[in-house]
């Protein structure tokens, strides 16, 4: 591991939210996706929640910690996957766990219904149809039935059923991710947003990249250094898209008045870098970090 040359001393110990109002941060096809997904249950066995690691609950560091978090909630029935593996042996657990949960609990309409239907929920860009093909491909050795992007939004309806398994018959449905109205703080929202969770033109990409620069720094995650090859840790975010703008080659022409006339010169791109600085963080490229 590198050492870098940081002044501690420097980095922002809380962050300046400029008044920033959450309302517009939730769009209107979030709540037909709620209604719908309401009206679904009905033919709902089981339902499986699924959350971002990285902002799982406030607090934990480890699966550990959130495990035992958790229990002390009453919650149990907990697996941990890596659906971006092509093999995790977790995603092997779930369609045996909720077969068990399924089949010890009254089933009331669906009692003599031979297949069971689970409805697959969470947050927007959370992994939810990347577990559903994870699970058709290990039960079913077939490829992809939901649709997957880095970018929340791509799932818009409450889908058709999606077989993962024929040994019991289980039905997932893929939902569109949905957030509460009311997400609690600016503080939890900004997590969101940096995960992706949020549509990133809803907030900012400027402001998503310095929210993630001051969180790095804080949490004295400085994976960005190396990465980008800054030399150092900073927290000043322009200073950091500068760079990295200059190291990816990401420039602008841009018009410059002068007392002789319009000249064009060439500018770093800002937005580029800021761009390329959030998905990096997405993809998991400045190493596993827990915004919590």
């Amino acid at each position: 591991m590198r050492l870098h040359r940081v002044l501690f001393n420097t980095f922002r110990q809380s962050y300046d939210f400029g008044g920033r109002d959450l309302k517009s941060w939730f769009p209107g096809h979030m709540a037909k996706g709620l209604r719908k997904m309401k009206a679904n249950l009905k033919n709902v066995d089981c339902i499986i929640e699924v959350h971002d690691a990285r902002i799982s609950f406030s607090g934990p560091k480890s699966k550990q910690h959130i495990l035992g978090s958790l229990h002390r909630q009453g919650v149990k029935n907990v697996i941990f996957t890596d659906c971006l593996k092509e093999k995790d042996e977790n995603v092997k657990k779930i369609v045996p766990l909720a077969t068990e949960l399924i089949q010890s609990s009254p089933r009331y309409q669906r009692a003599e219904n031979l297949e069971y239907c689970i409805m697959v929920i969470g947050v927007p860009n959370v992994g939810k149809s990347s577990l559903i093909n994870a699970m058709r491909r290990l039960h079913l050795k077939k490829g992809k039935a939901s649709k997957v992007g880095g970018e929340p939004g791509i799932t818009r309806a409450v889908l058709s059923r999606i077989q993962v398994c024929d040994r019991p018959p289980v039905y997932l449905l893929d939902t569109p991710g949905v957030m509460s109205p009311k997400i609690g703080s600016l503080e939890n929202g900004m997590k969101l947003a940096v995960c992706g969770t949020i549509l990133d033109h809803l907030v900012g990409e400027d402001i998503i990249a310095d929210y993630l620069l001051y969180t790095l720094n804080k949490h004295q995650q400085f994976g960005y250094v190396d990465h980008y090859e800054l030399g150092e840790a900073s927290d000043d975010i322009q200073t950091v898209l500068k760079k990295i703008a200059v190291k990816l080659g990401k420039t602008q022409k841009r018009t410059a008045i002068t007392g002789v006339g319009n000249i064009s010169i060439t500018v770093p791109n800002y937005s580029a870098a800021a761009y390329d600085f959030i998905r990096a963080f997405r993809k998991g490229t400045l190493g596993k970090v827990m915004l919590d």
